[in-house]
């Protein structure tokens, strides 16, 4: 099992910054992809890909957010990054991290992210 927790977020205005973590703990060896999610706006019953890493360094991000939004990595901490700079109202949301291991995914619990004025 892997256990996965997020935090950083948070409050921001338009145009502002939030940097968020995700630790992985448990049998994390053989982790493929820590990714990324958060709902497309108006459908909670989905998920939408944010952006992905995985072990040997391929990133993908959603469109929405290339030029925005950083992921990386510390794959000795088991940890990943988003840092998300010009954040928008619309990316207003909670964002999930997932692990891929050995074809089975983990979630973690979220962590909210506001962008309001």
């Amino acid at each position: 099992q892997v256990q996965l927790v997020e935090s950083g977020g948070g409050v921001v205005e338009p145009g502002g910054s939030l940097k968020l973590s995700c630790v992985a703990s448990g049998d994390t060896a053989g982790i493929a992809a820590m990714s990324w999610y958060r709902h497309p706006p108006g459908k909670q019953r989905q998920l939408q890909l944010v952006a992905s890493i995985n072990s040997g360094g391929r990133i993908t991000y959603h469109d929405s957010v290339k030029g925005r939004f950083t992921i990386s990595s510390d794959f000795a901490k088991d940890t990943i990054y988003l840092q998300m700079d010009a954040l928008k109202p619309e990316d207003t949301d909670v964002y999930l991290c997932n692990a891929q291991r050995y074809l089975a995914d983990y979630w973690g619990r979220g962590t909210q992210v506001t962008v309001s004025s």
